[in-house]
């Protein structure tokens, strides 16, 4: 799957089951097309599959670090940061808008018919 080399991702239908349900993407949806593009070396086609994909990534990898750390250490570093109810709140909201301005434009880009096709009522 990391491959691509037929490009099989840019006409795969992902398994989500939302979407399978609704026809609509979810929140989450396009984040492991994004990853695998971010894997290859493809930032632009990343950004595109979802734009906290990337993120995802540079998250993982801090908290990685950070965790290693504490443990080496014995030390809490970041925990007011990652058990911040502010924090989380607010990148919920980020995650909403963005998500509905996603929806917006995935409305527009396709007829119902394509909405219907992508999902399981097909």
């Amino acid at each position: 799957m990391l491959d691509n080399a037929d490009n099989h991702l840019e006409s795969a239908q992902s398994l989500c089951p939302f979407k399978l349900l609704t026809g609509f993407p979810c929140p989450g949806c396009g984040i492991t097309k994004s990853l695998v593009y971010l894997y290859a070396g493809d930032f632009g086609k990343s950004m595109h599959y979802h734009i906290f994909g990337p993120f995802v990534i540079l998250a993982s990898i801090v908290t990685l670090l950070v965790l290693s750390t504490e443990l080496a250490t014995g030390k809490e570093y970041f925990g007011k940061w990652l058990y911040n109810r502010k924090l989380a709140y607010g990148l919920g909201i980020t995650l909403a808008v963005y998500h509905f301005i996603r929806l917006i434009h995935f409305v527009m880009e396709n007829s119902w018919d394509d909405i219907l096709r992508q999902s399981a009522w097909k």
